[in-house]
């Protein structure tokens, strides 16, 4: 039987390196988004935390080791979480950390990698152009190149949030993951197909960005020639390899969802749960909403993977 590139043994030991305050997030049922969604729901909150999204809890892994074998610095692309993240955890370790992103990424996520104390460079394309610059500073300079979902350590502190669901009283029917470069999909999924195997593990990525789900669904890594949605932490072109073999083995489903759904989504989380998310940490309800029959009777619990969200354009999309 194939395995993929995590190990549980390794999951468990991260939250000893993992900073507590990314750990143990809410985890509660939302009684009010019930009768919207039509099924029993509970939120895995991800946003509570310095950098409002479950990005830290990899990057707390990166930087650990990082710092063990000296490194003086490390370089990622980000389309703006990761980045945060890096920042945080890496300027606690005492490296220099670059971010690569697009100018066009949102304003208050760049702002914050700033106020963090990285150093950011911004290119004028989009977060694959951003990933090869990030690539050609790793190698010029000789620093560590960080690539969210293919170092597994990204991974694995994402797969933590797993071992805090599977930890849940009472099974759940479906957990419902935001699906981008792959990283939290395949961590979450790979404890849960572990430790509870009976909860149904179910991607969800924007039909504007759909690369790592038509892979999935093929078998084979598959590019896209855009990726347009408002749901801009999940927006990428290219899937790895490595990490479409993980996901075949980990995830039950994949399904896309429109970008009027995502914001009824956001909107939704807003009115009825009190939560401000950005697009992508409204996926999960997103796919509740398109597809409620499917859902009907169960019990699904959808994680809010982050909070940092364009103020003027969240106003529009909540009507506040």
């Amino acid at each position: 039987m194939r395995q993929t590139r995590l190990d549980l043994g390794r999951i468990r030991a991260a939250r000893a390196v993992i900073d507590p305050v990314f750990l143990d997030t809410p985890l509660y049922r939302c009684d009010a988004l019930e009768p919207v969604l039509g099924c029993a729901v509970s939120v895995k909150l991800e946003t509570a935390n310095p950098v409002r999204s479950f990005k830290g809890r990899g990057t707390e892994l990166v930087a650990s080791t990082l710092a063990g074998e000296g490194a003086r610095a490390a370089v990622c692309a980000s389309a703006g979480n990761l980045g945060q993240a890096l920042a945080w955890s890496g300027g606690r370790r005492g490296l220099d950390v670059t971010v690569v992103a697009s100018r066009f990424a949102t304003a208050a996520k760049l702002d914050r990698i700033r106020a963090l104390g990285a150093a950011l460079e911004l290119v004028d394309g989009d977060h694959e152009m951003a990933r090869e610059r990030a690539a050609d500073i790793a190698r010029v300079e000789g620093v560590r190149l960080v690539e969210d979902s293919l170092d597994v350590a990204t991974c694995e502190g994402a797969a933590t949030i797993g071992l805090e669901l599977a930890a849940h009283a009472e099974p759940f029917d479906a957990v419902l993951v935001a699906l981008g470069g792959g990283a939290m999909a395949t961590g979450v999924g790979h404890v849960l197909k572990s430790l509870a195997p009976g909860t149904e593990v179910i991607c969800v990525q924007p039909l504007g960005a759909p690369a790592l789900t038509l892979s999935w669904r093929q078998r084979r890594v598959v590019t896209t020639r855009t990726a347009v949605t408002v749901a801009d932490g999940v927006a990428g072109r290219f899937p790895l390899a490595e990490v479409l073999d993980d996901l075949l083995l980990v995830a039950d489903d994949a399904v896309l969802v429109r970008e009027a759904s995502i914001v009824a989504g956001v909107r939704a989380l807003f009115e009825h749960a009190g939560l401000v998310v950005e697009p992508s940490a409204a996926l999960g309800v997103a796919a509740v909403l398109e597809d409620p029959g499917r859902f009907a009777g169960r019990h699904v619990a959808v994680i809010v993977c982050g909070g940092n969200v364009d103020m003027a354009a969240y106003r529009g999309w909540v009507g506040v």
